[in-house]
């Protein structure tokens, strides 16, 4: 196994889909779980942990600044990220055809970079408050891939344009994708979790 710490929760159907958690910046593998148990209490859930550390801080991959990733770590982190879920697939005995993530802010953008590396590999992806992964990046078909992003009008670390260009980016390679804008700022506030769990029932249901 690749070296992730994880946690995973069989769900009532074990061969239906599988929530992918990814937490945000200082967060850990059981930090969204609640979120999880909202959308949806009868999946799977697989909780994962950044391996990355930032004074401390567990992270999906290194940046050179707030804003700024370091490309090459990004990279590497989402390819074993995405060879990380095959290999749990066949361990916890779930389906790697029926991943959904669920990312805030870091990991939301790796959920997002593993998109646009490696295409449909989330069945479908719920990006809360994420960032472009890559500038000017050619994605791969996103036909069989839905995406719920969610965003703050007043977030102080994404610019709204940084948002649209997100969704534009993902549109472009035929994702479906809905959009959630909250007033607030960075934080992952409930109006957005229902939204994403309407969303995910109108899907995945």
């Amino acid at each position: 196994m690749s070296d992730h710490i994880h946690i995973f929760q069989k769900g009532k159907n074990p061969s239906g889909p599988t929530i992918v958690l990814l937490h945000g910046t200082g967060g850990n593998e059981s930090d969204l779980f609640p979120i999880a148990e909202m959308i949806d209490p009868d999946l799977n859930i697989l909780g994962i942990r950044g391996n990355v550390s930032e004074n401390g801080m567990p992270r999906f991959f290194k940046r050179l600044a707030e804003g700024v990733f370091d490309k090459e770590d990004l990279k590497k982190r989402t390819d074993e990220l995405h060879q990380f879920l095959n290999e749990a697939a066949k361990e916890h005995q779930f389906d790697a055809n029926q991943l959904i993530a669920v990312g805030y802010s870091n990991g939301a953008n790796i959920a997002a970079n593993v998109l646009y590396e490696h295409g449909s590999a989330f069945k479908g992806a719920m990006l809360f408050h994420a960032m472009v992964p890559q500038k000017g990046k050619q994605l791969p078909d996103l036909t069989n891939t839905s995406v719920f992003v969610g965003a703050g009008k007043r977030d102080p670390m994404i610019p709204a344009p940084e948002t649209e260009t997100l969704i534009a980016d993902l549109r472009g390679a035929s994702a479906s994708v809905e959009t959630y804008w909250t007033e607030g700022g960075h934080q992952l506030i409930r109006d957005e979790i229902e939204a994403a769990k309407s969303w995910y029932s109108s899907k995945f249901k």
